[in-house]
């Protein structure tokens, strides 16, 4: 059988398929950003972005500007890809076909929805707060999320339809 008539997230090398959905959960939980992959009129893109795992929705969520290239091509389409991964170092070997690298990754498919609610929209953005700045207090350190500023914010939650993992370690 073809990779190509394999349901999509069919991890080809089947060594490096990480089938722990534990371990994927994790790894969303700290990875430190992603890739989303859009597609709009038969052109893909991929932007890199900060996002966070909501484990109990089983999403990501991340936040673009309501004029951005996301915003617009899930509009059209809310079918994505994303990528999270981690580089863990190069691995030399005695011929140069066997170099190669030592990574974690987990891709994820799904609709994206941009989140309407003003409760939900400020959970999602004050969870990735927390993520990136543990240290810093919300409402102490820093003023908290108002309505005025969601408005040119669209956050985006990305519900999980499925996923992979890989990792090689050498």
């Amino acid at each position: 059988m073809s990779q190509a008539s394999q349901p999509i997230n069919c991890v080809r090398r089947r060594e490096r398929a990480v089938v722990d959905d534990a371990w994927i959960r994790a790894f969303l939980r700290d990875a430190p950003h992603g890739i989303v992959a859009t597609e709009c009129d038969g052109q893909p893109f991929m932007n890199p972005l900060i996002f966070v795992y909501d484990e109990a929705a089983h999403a990501i969520y991340f936040h673009t500007g309501r004029k951005g290239r996301i915003f617009a091509n899930v509009a059209k389409n809310p079918r994505v890809c994303f990528n999270a991964c981690k580089m863990l170092g190069l691995i030399s070997k005695p011929d140069a076909f066997s170099f190669d690298v030592a990574y974690e990754s987990v891709i994820v498919f799904g609709r994206v929805r941009i989140v309407e609610d003003e409760a939900e929209a400020t959970a999602a953005l004050r969870a990735a707060l927390e993520k990136y700045f543990p240290h810093l207090r919300y409402g102490e350190d820093y003023t908290p999320i108002t309505a005025e500023q969601l408005r040119p914010v669209a956050v985006q939650c990305l519900q999980i339809e499925s996923w992979s993992a890989k990792q090689n370690y050498g």
